[in-house]
């Protein structure tokens, strides 16, 4: 009798744990000599193995979750089992929240937490709101005049300038936006950059200097007490942490600051590129999201969450999550040790037929529709789930929903040309300008 789980399902279980099935070793082999992104090894070892699945890269064995009741497990039944040991983002974002791990995480999460639900989410609302009002009126400009724009560009411009209204009080002005470009070219840099640190550092490290710079100038103003027409940002909220938590230095604090600019505007500004690429391929989505509602509608603001949920569904922020097993463990039927790394990839879980019918094709009715989309914990999780789920979820999807309430109802975009292919580096994002012209709306 065959006891292999088909793709995607987890296997019975009963009696001994078993080891994780492997991939065949001429899987590898056929996708080193091919040149192929690690993106398409994975769906290759899914594809032959199933929802949990061991491959080898090199002599240790490395273990590919998908299965949503054990990435739920993996994530939020046992993240004391199953640890974040460090993050390739280290060198940008230093010990910020994202990289930290142990007690310091658990002291840094918990400051940051409440800024970014409820009552701390609503003192951000007036600064998006301004920051999608700014890019509305430079849209209007550009449809004026028939000036060609960069619509990954304005995404990046958007949501910088959220965060940094956020963060500081203060619009964000050009030499600033140009200095924080090293964000991104840092970012892009990581997959190639020398294993060994202080080589890797000195590779980057005008980038790095001009971070710095713009993070010391900001933290000194914010101590000064320059709050900025909205009064102040969150990082008058790590500087009055700073008076009673000798942890929090000044260097700590550049590091929560870089980590909040740097995921707060590269994930929504990719969702957004996103976004619109999918509406160019897929109008009617834009013209059934207007026709839910009136504008300001509590229809129209469901309608277009779900233009985003779907969009994340396909691009999701966190595409991949490591993981260490500190103990040994059974996972899903299978032993793993002490000492396995183990790929979250929600990006192919997301895509994973057996829960997402039709799963490459474009759907926001998935997120407005009761069974539209599988109920099970660990199937859809776009910015992770269990305590490490991202801090900025709820920004992100408000910031989102609010540009789209500017911009989907005064424009259609015309693409000049669009990218080939994603990118897979500290986000999914599109690899390649997407310029564009401004018509007037269809509806």
């Amino acid at each position: 009798m065959d006891t292999e789980a088909a793709p995607g399902s987890l296997p019975h279980t009963p009696g001994t744990p078993r080891p994780v099935p492997e991939a065949d070793p001429e899987l590898l082999k056929r996708w080193r000599s091919q040149g192929g992104e690690l993106i398409e090894l994975l769906t290759q070892v899914r594809e032959q193995v199933g929802g949990v699945a061991a491959f080898r890269l090199g002599p240790a064995r490395t273990v590919l979750v998908t299965e949503p009741q054990a990435v739920q497990h993996v994530l939020a039944r046992h993240p004391e089992q199953y640890v974040k040991r460090s993050h390739r983002a280290r060198l940008l974002v230093g010990d910020g929240v994202l990289s930290a791990s142990g007690e310091a995480w658990k002291r840094q999460r918990r400051l940051l937490q409440s800024q970014f639900t409820g009552t701390g989410m609503r003192r951000y609302e007036r600064r998006i709101t301004e920051a999608a009002r700014v890019t509305a009126e430079r849209w209007a400009a550009y449809a004026r005049t028939g000036q060609t724009l960069d619509v990954g560009q304005e995404m990046h411009r958007f949501a910088l300038d959220a965060i940094w209204r956020s963060l500081t009080g203060h619009p964000i002005d050009d030499g600033t936006a140009r200095e924080l470009a090293a964000m991104e070219a840092v970012g892009a840099a990581l997959p190639t950059l020398p294993a060994n640190t202080e080589d890797a550092r000195e590779a980057v490290a005008a980038d790095l200097a001009r971070i710095d710079a713009v993070a010391g100038h900001a933290i000194e103003a914010a101590r000064a007490g320059d709050a900025g027409p909205d009064g102040p940002g969150l990082l008058r909220v790590l500087l009055d942490a700073a008076t009673e938590r000798p942890e929090y230095t000044d260097r700590l604090i550049r590091d929560e600051l870089v980590t909040l600019l740097a995921a707060g505007h590269e994930t929504t500004a990719s969702t957004l590129t996103w976004l619109y690429l999918l509406l160019d391929q897929y109008p009617a989505a834009r013209e059934e999201a207007l026709a839910a509602g009136a504008e300001g509608s509590e229809q129209r603001r469901q309608a277009l969450q779900a233009l985003v949920h779907e969009t994340l569904r396909l691009y999701p922020s966190a595409w991949l999550l490591p993981r260490h097993a500190a103990e040994d463990d059974t996972l899903a039927g299978y032993t793993v040790e002490a000492g396995t790394d183990l790929l979250v990839c929600p990006y192919l879980t997301h895509r994973d037929p057996e829960l997402w019918p039709d799963p490459e094709h474009f759907d926001p009715r998935r997120f407005l529709t009761p069974d539209g989309r599988p109920t099970q914990p660990g199937a859809y999780l776009p910015f992770g789930i269990g305590p490490r789920t991202c801090l900025g979820m709820q920004f992100a999807l408000r910031e989102s929903t609010v540009l789209l309430e500017h911009l989907l109802p005064a424009h259609t975009v015309a693409f000049a040309s669009t990218p080939v292919k994603a990118k897979y580096g500290f986000t999914v994002r599109p690899d390649g300008p997407s310029p564009a012209t401004l018509r007037p709306p269809l509806v």
